[in-house]
């Protein structure tokens, strides 16, 4: 489904005069979400493949921030706070501290113990998401979850050509697509783990 923004120009409310030349201009932007239909056909497929992401023994955030206020954050917290065993992936920091308590980075995935075992977050720029996948390939990943604004269309060729496990794109329950902080829980608890 296709998320369309218009940026509309309309005249300042203060002024009713109908000659909007001389009228102070505000931008306003509005965003039209088409919904995603839900028919059994294709929540099935879906939740299939939120419960075989989440299956894994265990996971790593690819873009964990020490930013808070960052997505690579917040997600990297999404699996520590669900007591799942995460390693953050960064290359520009020793640790992730969340709640008090530092979580040692690796710089790639080529430093994960079981790198086959391990279902994949990935919070990045689609450049970087790419090179990221790439690895991800040569290592034996199957699971990945590209969330929101990691992807362009020859990422997703990439991942759906060579993972077996991909959420990414249109689905989920939020409005811009599959996201681990929105359908994570859905996820666990279809895989037992909740």
């Amino acid at each position: 489904m296709h998320r369309l923004r218009r940026l509309i120009t309309h005249a300042h409310p203060a002024f009713p005069s109908p000659s909007s030349a001389a009228l102070p201009q505000r931008r306003v932007f509005h965003r039209t979400v088409q919904r995603h239909s839900r028919s059994a056909a294709t929540m099935t497929a879906s939740d299939s493949t939120l419960r075989d992401f989440f299956k894994s023994p265990k996971y790593a955030v690819v873009g964990a921030s020490t930013n808070t206020e960052k997505f690579g954050y917040k997600v990297f917290r999404w699996y520590v706070t669900h007591n799942l065993p995460a390693t953050p992936v960064n290359p520009g920091a020793k640790a992730i501290e969340v709640d008090g308590r530092a979580y040692p980075t690796v710089s790639s995935l080529s430093e994960l113990a079981g790198a086959e075992d391990t279902s994949v977050s990935v919070i990045t720029p689609p450049h970087v998401t790419l090179k990221t996948l790439e690895e991800a390939k040569q290592l034996g990943i199957q699971s990945v979850f590209l969330q929101p604004g990691t992807f362009n269309d020859e990422v997703l060729a990439f991942a759906r050509e060579n993972f077996r496990t991909v959420l990414a794109g249109d689905g989920g329950w939020g409005s811009e697509g599959w996201c681990v902080l929105v359908d994570g829980e859905r996820g666990l608890k279809s895989a037992g783990k909740l």
